[in-house]
């Protein structure tokens, strides 16, 4: 090929590359704000009827506001005592699937995965939320909040903070 050619190509080839769009980049803002729930009994709501025992079923529904603002529900996939590893009794971990209805009608799903005292009066829990789609604007939605609170196995009552980050298209 001759230098002309050459040059010819690569330009060819760069126009056609710079003239096809790109995918639509994430946008990613940082979110932080407050939540509160209520148990929901198994059988009940969203919350599936329990597991055989010795497998406890734990949903909560309630409402986010802040950098998230809506409705949401959890339903527990799997409890383990933390006994399981040595550790005090009334501790458990945590896996479920948390789903938040937005206030614009969009849903934002999650992996919901933490501890939580569910025994003692202090009542303190965390967990990690890992976004992992949804629908709408959020049905590629990624990013985590870490959230923290309280929780009161007399009143059925959770309540607390989050922090993190929410990318979406």
């Amino acid at each position: 090929m001759t230098r002309a050619l050459v040059f010819l190509v690569a330009a060819v080839v760069g126009l056609v590359a710079w003239s096809v769009p790109a995918p639509a980049d994430q946008a990613c803002k940082p979110v932080v704000g407050h939540f509160e729930a209520i148990l929901v009994p198994p059988g009940q709501g969203h919350c599936p009827v329990a597991p055989p025992p010795p497998e406890p079923s734990l949903c909560t529904a309630g409402r986010v506001w802040g950098g998230i603002q809506g409705n949401y529900q959890f339903v527990s996939t799997g409890i383990l005592s933390c006994t399981a590893i040595a550790g005090p009794p009334e501790i458990f971990f945590f896996t479920g699937r948390s789903t938040i209805a937005l206030k614009s009608g969009d849903q934002l799903l999650g992996a919901d995965t933490g501890s939580i005292d569910l025994v003692s009066p202090f009542g303190g829990f965390a967990s990690l939320i890992t976004f992992d789609g949804g629908t709408g604007a959020m049905s590629n939605a990624t990013g985590q909040i870490r959230l923290r609170g309280e929780f009161s196995a007399s009143e059925g009552t959770t309540a607390g903070d989050y922090l993190g980050t929410l990318c979406s298209q």
